[in-house]
C-alpha cells in the first residue's frame, strides 16, 4: 500500500513538474518575442501605416533629443552662452534632419549609434543657421517655433556667440565618432563644411538678402532660376548633407550615396516650396513663426514666382522624383525615407 502511495505521489510530482516546465517555457517564449518586438519596434516596413510612422518619429526624436541634451550641458564656463545654445537647439523642432541622417545610415547597413553624433551635428548647424537667420541684419524675425527668437531673449551679442559655438560643436561632435573608420569621419566633416560655406548656406543667405525687392512676373524663368539657387543653397543643402553624411557613416557605396544625394536634393527643395506656401496660407499661431514675413520683406518665394497652386503641384512633383531616386533600395529599409518625404510635402507647420 505504501509502495502504491509513493508511486502516486511520484507521478503527481512528475506531472506538476512537467506543467511547471511547460508554463515556464511559454513565459520565456513570450518574453523573447516581446523583447524582439521592442528591439525592432522602431523599424518601419513598406506596408507600415501613418500611426507607425508617428511612433517612429517619436522614438527617433527622443533618441536625438537625449543626445543633444548631453552634448550641451548647462555648466560653467560661459553658462549664458550654453543657455542660449540650448534654447534654440532643444526647442520644439521636428528633428527632420537628424532623422534623415539616421535613416540613410540604416538604409545602407549602418547602425543608429554610428550616425548619431553626425545627426546631432547636422541639427546643431541647423540651430546655428536659424539663430543667424533671425537676426535684425538678416531676416529680422521675432518668433521661431512658437517662442521669441534667440536674440530677443539673450541679445544679439550672445545670440551670435551661441551660433558660432554651435557650429564649432558640430565639427567636434562629428569628429568624436568612434564607431566609424577615420576616413568616413573626415569625409562627413568635409560634406558638412561645404554645406555651411560659400558653396552652401552662406551663398543661399547672401542671394536671399540680395533678392529682396526684386520684381519678377509670375512664371518668369529668370525668377524661378534665381529662387532655386537661393533654396538649393539655403535650405536643400543641409537636408542633402544630413542624408549624405548618414550614408557615408553607414558605409554606403558611392552609387548609393549619389542616389541618396539626389533624393535629398528633391526633398530639400520640396521643403522650401511647402514652407513658402504655408507662409501665405497659414496664421502665425499655426506656423509658430511670423506668417507672411517673406511677402512683407519683398523676398522671392515660390508662390510669388509660380502662384500657390502651381507651387503645390511642384512640391508633389518633387516628391515623386524623390521617391524615384529610392528605387533599387530594399523597400523596407527605405520606408523611413519614403515616409519622411510624404511628411514633408504634407506638413501643416
Amino acid at each position: 500500500m505504501e509502495t502504491q502511495e509513493a508511486l502516486v505521489y511520484t507521478i503527481i510530482f512528475i506531472l506538476l513538474s512537467l506543467i511547471f516546465l511547460f508554463w515556464r517555457f511559454l513565459w520565456l517564449s513570450y518574453i523573447a518575442v516581446t523583447s524582439k518586438q521592442q528591439l525592432t519596434s522602431h523599424s518601419l516596413k513598406a506596408e507600415s501605416d501613418e500611426s507607425e510612422f508617428r511612433l517612429y518619429m517619436v522614438r527617433k526624436s527622443k533618441s536625438v533629443n537625449k543626445a543633444l541634451d548631453e552634448a550641451v550641458p548647462l555648466s560653467e564656463p560661459v553658462l549664458k552662452i550654453r543657455e542660449a545654445m540650448r534654447y534654440t537647439l532643444l526647442s520644439d523642432g521636428k528633428r527632420v534632419r537628424p532623422m534623415l541622417c539616421l535613416a540613410a545610415c540604416e538604409l545602407v547597413g549602418g547602425h543608429e549609434s554610428t550616425a548619431m553624433p553626425s545627426a546631432c551635428a547636422v541639427e546643431m548647424i541647423h540651430a546655428s543657421s536659424i539663430i543667424l537667420d533671425d537676426l535684425p541684419c538678416m531676416d529680422d524675425d521675432s518668433l521661431r517655433r512658437g517662442k521669441p527668437t534667440n536674440h530677443k531673449v539673450f541679445g544679439e551679442d550672445i545670440a551670435v556667440l551661441a551660433s558660432v559655438a554651435l557650429m564649432g560643436l558640430a565639427v567636434k561632435q562629428t569628429s568624436s565618432s568612434t564607431d566609424a573608420p577615420p576616413e568616413r569621419v573626415l569625409r562627413a566633416v568635409q560634406v558638412m563644411a561645404e554645406a555651411v560655406g560659400t558653396e552652401g548656406l552662406v551663398a543661399g543667405q547672401a542671394e536671399d538678402l540680395a533678392g529682396e525687392g526684386m520684381s519678377f512676373e509670375e512664371n518668369d524663368e529668370a525668377g524661378l532660376e534665381h529662387l532655386e539657387f537661393i533654396h538649393i543653397h539655403k535650405t536643400a543643402v543641409l537636408l542633402e548633407a544630413a542624408v549624405v553624411v548618414g550614408a557615408i557613416m553607414g558605409g554606403g557605396s558611392d552609387e548609393e550615396i549619389e542616389k541618396l544625394r539626389k533624393y535629398a536634393r528633391c526633398i530639400g527643395l520640396m521643403f522650401q516650396v511647402v514652407d513658402d506656401v504655408l507662409d501665405v496660407t497659414k496664421s502665425s499661431e499655426e506656423l509658430g513663426k511670423t506668417a507672411g514675413k517673406d511677402v512683407m520683406a519683398g523676398k522671392l518665394t515660390y508662390p510669388k514666382v509660380m502662384g500657390v497652386e502651381k507651387s503645390r503641384e511642384y512640391a508633389e512633383r518633387l516628391n515623386r522624383e524623390a521617391r524615384e531616386h529610392l528605387r533599387g533600395f530594399d523597400s523596407d529599409k527605405a520606408a523611413p525615407l519614403f515616409f519622411l518625404a510624404d511628411y514633408i510635402v504634407n506638413r501643416q507647420n
